[in-house]
């Protein structure tokens, strides 16, 4: 299997030499972040994902494993949880974290502000809760009430912009009836606290017209002062795709911008999206029709266009995979953490790729 890769990398490469285009620098590198015969591990674009320097931190959903082809390789008669895998060298090494604080279920109530601008600051948001931590994921405040501050029920994983000591701009979700996605009701908006989290406002609905087509999962970055782009999993029917909106209103208002990509197969997966150091949009996403693994493409233009998409594996043993999320590592080198099964390890757990995006 690792042969078959090299030989991938090596033919892309020189596809991409024929053309004229820059080849990727080094090959992808991958690491297991979590694996343990016999538990299931999953969902890291669920959980979240921080980085200080070198120190990464990733959040999954920790079960065990039930080996399944129609559904997902989580045995639901059997208790499951959030943990942690944390890196001190830039993901090149992990270790799996389970604080008490982070599976704590009571709801409370929010007595001080939050400082969004404490260094070891992380957000994590589930559903219609969030919990946060000012000492790198160490130990976790909450959870807190969300749905509280808005009428409608809510739908959200993680997603923020920190603006301020008091203020965040959040991307969450919503059920909104006139979704027409099979099952799913979600619809993708912008809010904001700014009295450090004490409560949220409304801003902007994200996506737009047709409102039949679900949007959920955003993942934002900042482009300038007013200038934010998103990007969303799409669904209608049976079709799934990734689209970007950009705002240059700081969130008041969406464009849709372009289509990022297609990802058939089981439901779609989720986008991640990181800025480069040189201006370009990077998006990676699990692609669950043969061959299973994780992608990623580029845009120059603010999302409005997007590069082929550019395998970084394709060795992935069943569609059960994917919910990347992206980070930039201090040598600029990205890192793309995702849950994934090979034949190798078919359990379910959560792997990482280090990678370099071909020069401008």
């Amino acid at each position: 299997m690792r042969q078959c890769a090299a030989m991938l990398v090596a033919v892309l490469t020189t596809v991409r030499v024929a053309a004229g285009e820059a080849p990727v620098p080094n090959p992808p590198r991958h690491v297991v972040v979590y694996h343990q015969p016999g538990r299931f591990a999953g969902w890291p674009a669920n959980n979240g994902a921080w980085a200080w320097g070198d120190e990464i931190l990733v959040g999954f959903t920790l079960g065990h494993y039930k080996a399944s082809d129609e559904g997902h390789s989580l045995d639901r008669d059997r208790e499951s949880h959030p943990a942690l895998a944390r890196s001190l060298d830039g993901g090149e090494t992990w270790q799996l974290e389970e604080p008490a604080s982070l599976v704590r279920k009571e709801v409370e109530p929010l007595t001080a502000p939050i400082r969004f601008d404490e260094p070891g600051f992380a957000l994590r948001v589930e559903r219609d809760r969030f919990r946060y931590s000012s000492d790198r994921g160490r130990t976790w405040m909450g959870p807190f009430d969300l749905a509280g501050s808005f009428s409608f029920p809510l739908t959200s994983r993680t997603d923020s912009l920190v603006n301020g000591p008091d203020d965040c701009l959040v991307f969450l979700s919503a059920e909104q009836p006139e979704i027409k996605a099979a099952s799913y009701r979600d619809r993708a908006f912008c809010a904001r606290t700014t009295d450090g989290g004490r409560s949220f406002r409304f801003i902007s609905w994200i996506s737009g017209p047709p409102l039949a087509v679900r949007s959920v999962m955003p993942t934002t970055v900042r482009l300038g002062p007013q200038a934010l782009l998103s990007v969303l999993r799409r669904r209608e029917g049976d079709r799934c795709w990734i689209d970007a909106y950009g705002s240059d209103d700081d969130g008041a208002s969406w464009t849709l911008r372009g289509k990022v990509a297609d990802v058939a197969g089981n439901n779609g997966n989720p986008p991640s999206l990181v800025l480069l150091p040189d201006g370009r949009a990077c998006v990676a996403y699990g692609t669950r029709l043969d061959p299973c693994g994780i992608a990623a493409t580029l845009s120059g233009d603010g999302g409005r266009t997007w590069s082929d998409p550019t395998p970084l594996r394709e060795d992935g043993r069943t569609w059960d995979l994917g919910y990347a999320r992206t980070l930039l590592r201090p040598d600029g080198k990205l890192l793309t953490i995702y849950y994934y099964t090979t034949a190798e390890r078919p359990e379910q757990h959560i792997a990482a790729t280090i990678w370099e995006p071909p020069p401008r």
